[in-house]
């Protein structure tokens, strides 16, 4: 059997990225990268559904900084689909899915976000394999290859930690 390798420039992350969703609203927001999820999520409340102009859509709130409950960002979005997804303790919980744009430096394009309760979690957002494939590498022994925590939370010493649960 011939191995025909294809040479693809992909551009390489660490583990954990601060990302922007600019259709959400939300200029920084720490992710982990994680190749051991098909799917993004990110942590969401006040999740309600409704209709506008025949379309499907949904309103909730983020908190987009770790350990802050005090910063709210509240979006909306259409609803893409409602999926099955199993949790990180095993469990398939139905969940709403977004279309979004995800931007790192010098890289923007669209995602697939679930929405889901991420309250006891050591990350807000989640970036799933299908998010990252065919577009980045990931280093999982490096951190913030492409980005860098934003100055208002240096200036706070808001303490940054080794988070390893999802």
């Amino acid at each position: 059997m011939k191995h025909v390798s294809a040479k693809v420039q992909s551009t390489t992350i660490g583990w954990r990225e601060w990302l922007a969703l600019p259709d959400l609203g939300i200029a920084t927001i720490k992710a982990k990268i994680d190749t051991g999820a098909r799917s993004s999520a990110i942590h969401a409340f006040q999740i309600e559904t409704f209709r506008r102009n025949g379309r499907h859509r949904v309103r909730f709130r983020m908190h987009p900084i770790q350990r802050d409950t005090h910063q709210t960002v509240m979006a909306e979005a259409e609803i893409l689909d409602e999926r099955q997804i199993r949790n990180s303790g095993g469990h398939a919980e139905l969940r709403i899915v977004i279309s979004t744009l995800a931007e790192l430096p010098g890289h923007q394009w669209p995602i697939e976000l679930t929405l889901t309760n991420r309250d006891v979690m050591g990350f807000r957002m989640l970036l799933g394999r299908a998010a990252i494939r065919d577009r980045f590498l990931v280093d999982p022994g490096r951190s913030y290859l492409l980005s860098h925590p934003p100055a208002h939370l240096i200036e706070t010493n808001l303490p940054e930690m080794d988070e390893e649960e999802d």
